[in-house]
């Protein structure tokens, strides 16, 4: 039996996504793995191809799936939503620039089934000094461990609970937006359902592996808002 269905988006950033694969693999409990392979170039898919045996996931290839161009995150998310009611288990989304820690999942659940009514329950991110960064920078403050919150939850290292899942059918996430996790915990929320962020649990982030142009915002703020507004990237 499942204990959840981890899954993990990917579009290149092979080296970080490669790290992330190893630390969910080195996770303790048994969950379903999946990784989401959104038009990633022929490298990347081949070396997944040979590495999936070897880590114990599922490969889905988008390419396979839809002609849609990357990112594809709806999609991914109605596939997981799907298996995951299948399964009758949680969700959990690891992002390809994060590393988990060896009990991250099995306390993930833990505190799904502790917490008061949870709809949803993430990992706080910290870089490699530990120190809290880049979504949770607002929660450096934060003297609980466990703070129930109306900030929207990043998906990082998220865990939705089958309560959350069996309400709110992801076939209804706009295809207008690029990315879901402010739409999802303010659904979670509107839903009657609590979020809450572990603040004493931190995952490893390494922010915008993934979409390296991401990190013009800090580099050359105009050029990462005419990719933004202009271009109409990264919509949230």
């Amino acid at each position: 039996m499942y204990e959840a269905l981890i899954i993990t988006p990917v579009k290149d950033s092979l080296n970080t996504t490669i790290e992330t694969i190893q630390s969910i693999h080195q996770s303790e409990g048994k969950f379903f793995y999946c990784i989401y392979n959104d038009f990633s170039t022929e490298e990347t898919t081949l070396q997944l191809k040979q590495i999936q045996d070897q880590y114990n996931f599922d490969l889905i290839n988008l390419s396979d799936i839809t002609d849609t161009p990357s990112p594809n995150y709806r999609l991914v998310l109605q596939m997981a939503q799907k298996k995951a009611l299948e399964l009758n288990i949680p969700l959990i989304i690891v992002e390809s620039d994060v590393e988990v820690k060896t009990a991250t999942f099995r306390e993930l659940i833990r505190y799904s089934k502790q917490l008061y009514n949870c709809g949803m329950v993430a990992a706080i991110t910290v870089n490699r000094d530990g120190e809290i960064n880049f979504p949770y920078l607002n929660f450096k403050s934060s003297k609980k461990d466990i703070v129930k919150t109306k900030h929207s939850l990043s998906f990082c290292c998220t865990l939705l609970t089958t309560d959350l899942l069996k309400q709110y059918n992801f076939k209804t996430l706009s295809v207008e937006k690029h990315w879901y996790d402010v739409s999802i915990s303010r659904k979670s929320i509107q839903l009657g359902l609590n979020n809450y962020l572990i603040t004493s649990m931190g995952v490893l982030h390494k922010p915008h592996s993934s979409r390296p142009w991401k990190q013009l915002k800090y580099q050359n703020p105009i050029k990462y808002y005419y990719q933004k507004l202009i271009k109409r990237l990264d919509r949230i």
